[in-house]
């Protein structure tokens, strides 16, 4: 499902969509959430979790630097899967 499908989420909703999304890929790419860390150039692992969980809400840096280091798609992030 496209984006467009987060119109109908809620926030909360929408943070832990994007989480599961990053942490599919995360693992995907046979990182550990220090290791991506690292590869975004941030310093705390623990703020990965974070968004994984749906906790906090990423930045727009903080989700184009997640698509460099796991070189992902946009879409890919944000995909809905229903």
């Amino acid at each position: 499902m496209s984006i467009c499908h987060y119109i109908d989420m809620n926030k909360a909703e929408i943070l832990k969509e994007f989480g599961k999304n990053l942490r599919a890929e995360r693992s995907r790419a046979g990182l550990s959430q220090d290791e991506l860390a690292e590869k975004m150039g941030i310093c705390a692992g623990k703020h990965i979790g974070t968004i994984e969980r749906g906790e906090t809400n990423p930045s727009l840096t903080t989700i184009v630097a997640v698509m460099k280091a796991l070189d992902v798609s946009f879409d890919k992030l944000f995909e809905v899967k229903k």
